[in-house]
């Protein structure tokens, strides 16, 4: 896709608590537009919220965005023209900034107090009116201002809005229209000096060269600001042009409710932690508000590149499913070659995860099983109940299990497929092993499914599992048979 501008699109989050879903869903699409046209994206840290942000956070950010697989043009670690990338290092700009716009009139000193403010605000409310900023300090003499700061009133700086509407096309929602009623004066700098969120995010964008910004519906209300002050940084030479603006649907999650930072399924760590891949929760992510096409729903992350348009963005809200989350994960792990998904696992194959000691962990057993394990995983956590007994002295009691597998008479079948187990060749793989338990269940007038599931249950601890006599045959001979030995001491008591 070629573009007679270069497209440098930005993601700029604040490092406050874990990242969530929503965070990395735009996270993707700027990256992924970047990608697709051949840009840049700029990573930027918003932590002028000492209060909020903290070290950990901005860690946790760098650290996630690495696991994602994200690389960036500019930004923390890579460096770049335009450094530094935290906000809370590039203070010096920002009142330099605001003392441009004071001067040249595009901005002024509000002396309102907090409960001024709010009066006026119910006043309007009960008049039917807009309770936005009213305008009351636009135009206050030398004079006035002299009495109010007499009185020791502080001042926070105001950006003047333009008395007429302002219409912009959004790449995602078309052509949009605030009317000034709507879009009152509002704060660019708190009482303290400290600049605000509407002041440092458009100059950054602009001392950036950012040409697309693309970023959560939730933000659209204050566009319109921004492009106001676009055109003020445009008149006084900082800024060239105004940027590109797009916003991504809400990701709604239960009840019909945006997903928020409270919601459980809302942590990426969640999904980190339970062995999502990279690819499949980005394939997932893609989903929420995009399409690849009607006909396909998973992709590698180089298709997602090359198909990604933001044009083909959908405006409406894309409702969270965990579900099909986890089908397309399962879909992306059974895709990985063997190797590569017996190295994925590995974590779950340690502690805190395995439930075995360490030094009984055997990796040939690991490799030999992991093919027949592949195809049952939804996530990669799933793997250590599926291959515990494996590593375990005695398999894993459960009651449950227990009870729904020992039905009948489980002695007198257990006994004669113990027999025949140990009559079978174990050298030949897994088939004298299925004949040797399906030949026991004929003599009790079983069906092969009634027969193995006695001794599934004595071998694994579990009714339901990865193939029976392939994990017979990886067992081994003399574990199984002690296994088997231990159910029916178990059922004689």
């Amino acid at each position: 896709m070629a573009n007679a501008t270069p497209v440098r699109v930005r993601f700029c989050p604040s490092p406050t608590g874990n990242p969530h879903v929503g965070l990395v869903r735009t996270a993707l699409f700027n990256w992924a537009y970047a990608r697709h046209t051949g840009g840049s994206l700029v990573f930027r840290i918003e932590d002028t919220d000492a209060a909020r942000d903290s070290e950990e956070s901005y860690q946790q950010l760098l650290d996630s965005f690495h696991w994602l697989g994200f690389d960036w043009d500019e930004g923390p670690e890579v460096g770049g023209p335009n450094a530094p990338y935290r906000q809370s290092q590039r203070m010096d700009r920002y009142q330099d900034i605001a003392a441009k716009l004071l001067a040249g009139g595009y901005a002024y000193h509000c002396y309102c107090t907090t409960e001024e403010l709010d009066e006026r605000r119910d006043a309007a409310r009960k008049a039917g009116k807009p309770s936005g900023y009213d305008g009351k300090c636009r135009e206050v003499s030398a004079e006035q201002k002299a009495a109010y700061e007499a009185e020791g009133r502080t001042s926070v700086v105001r950006f003047r809005m333009p008395d007429e509407p302002i219409t912009f096309t959004d790449l995602v929602r078309g052509e949009l229209t605030f009317t000034p009623d709507n879009v009152p004066d509002y704060g660019i700098v708190r009482a303290n000096g400290a600049p605000l969120y509407t002041l440092v995010n458009p100059v950054d964008d602009a001392l950036m060269g950012i040409t697309h910004v693309l970023r959560g519906e939730d933000l659209l209300s204050s566009t319109p600001r921004q492009i106001a002050l676009y055109k003020a940084l445009i008149e006084l030479g900082i800024a060239t042009a105004i940027p590109a603006f797009g916003h991504l649907p809400y990701v709604m999650g239960e009840g019909n409710k945006k997903l928020s930072k409270r919601d459980p399924q809302a942590s990426l760590n969640i999904y980190r932690e339970r062995g999502f891949l990279p690819e499949g929760l980005l394939n997932y992510l893609a989903l929420l508000g995009w399409s690849f096409s009607a006909d396909q729903d998973i992709f590698t992350i180089p298709e997602l590149i090359e198909k990604f348009d933001v044009a083909d963005v959908n405006a409406n809200p894309a409702r969270f499913d965990l579900k099909k989350a986890e089908a397309i994960n399962a879909e992306h792990i059974r895709r990985l070659d063997v190797k590569a998904f017996a190295e994925a696992c590995e974590p779950w194959l340690t502690a805190p995860y395995a439930n075995w000691e360490p030094e009984d962990f055997d990796r040939a057993a690991w490799e030999a099983i992991a093919p027949h394990a592949q195809t049952r995983l939804t996530v990669l956590s799933d793997i250590t109940a599926n291959v515990d007994f494996l590593f375990r002295k005695e398999p894993v009691e459960d009651e449950a299990s227990w009870t729904k597998a020992m039905k009948g008479d489980p002695v007198a079948l257990l006994t004669t497929a113990r027999a025949k187990l140990i009559e079978a060749d174990w050298t030949a793989g897994p088939e004298p092993l299925k004949a040797a338990v399906l030949a026991a269940g004929e003599e009790h007038g079983l069906k092969l499914g009634k027969a193995q599931a006695p001794v599934r249950v004595a071998v694994t601890g579990r009714t339901v599992g990865l193939p029976l006599f392939e994990s017979l045959e990886i067992l081994g001979k003399e574990r199984t048979v002690a296994r088997i030995d231990g159910a029916l001491a178990k059922l004689a008591v």
